[in-house]
């Protein structure tokens, strides 16, 4: 059988980061939200939660039962500060981003990138980080402005 080869035209490039993003499945909190967002998408997602705590603020773990696990660093004034995610499959980001979803579509649709190429946005309110293919995917987003004092950002992962 003859294979024929894929062509990404230069809209195609444009466009693969905005698929990544809208065709995500549903899965987990809110960058920026309070801490309740945590107990809504526990028990939305029916996951078990993991909490573990640092000298400056909690990380709360979700596993989906496809093994996609998000976990979302929380302050001590009970903001998400980040959010990290890995698995299988994608979360949703429009729910894990929250208010900053449109702003990574809109600087993720100006930017040219190949097929699996990592997507690295780094404005001064934001901080998100993907990449991944077909059956894992990472991620990581927070916001710089919300991280405490003395939390180094290598620590949302």
């Amino acid at each position: 059988m003859k294979s024929i080869p894929i062509q990404w035209s230069r809209r195609g490039l444009l466009f693969f980061p905005v698929l990544l993003i809208a065709f995500a499945l549903p899965l987990f909190a809110t960058l920026g939200a309070d801490v309740s967002s945590v107990q809504s998408d526990q028990a939305r997602v029916k996951a078990a939660v993991n909490v573990s705590r640092a000298t400056n603020y909690t990380v709360h773990e979700m596993k989906a039962a496809d093994g996609t696990a998000v976990r979302e660093f929380v302050s001590p004034s009970g903001q998400v500060f980040g959010v990290a995610w890995s698995g299988p499959f994608q979360p949703d980001l429009k729910q894990v981003l929250g208010n900053y979803y449109d702003q990574v579509l809109a600087v993720a649709k100006n930017r040219r990138a190949s097929h699996n190429a990592p997507i690295s946005i780094q404005e001064p309110g934001l901080v998100v980080e993907m990449s991944g293919h077909m059956r894992y995917y990472t991620g990581r987003a927070y916001v710089p402005s919300m991280l405490p004092q003395g939390v180094q950002t290598t620590k949302i992962k």
